[in-house]
């Protein structure tokens, strides 16, 4: 599978798990969830972050409500 297809997979496996959740995540929980080494994931919360889909308040991570 395609490098980039696995990275948007996992970006959109975190929406969903936090979407789901309803409540914010830590990176440990949501590697846990998704079943992912946390630099993995990390990296893909940096990027969706970036985009301005998540926001990150005292390293627990939740949708930004649009």
């Amino acid at each position: 599978m395609c490098l980039v297809t696995e990275v948007a997979k996992l970006d959109n496996e975190i929406v969903s798990l936090l979407k789901e959740s309803g409540v914010p995540m830590t990176l440990k929980e949501i590697a846990a969830e998704v079943g992912k080494p946390e630099k993995a994931v990390f990296k893909a919360l940096r990027r969706l972050f970036e985009k301005e889909k998540i926001s990150s308040v005292n390293r627990q991570y939740s949708l930004v409500e649009s």
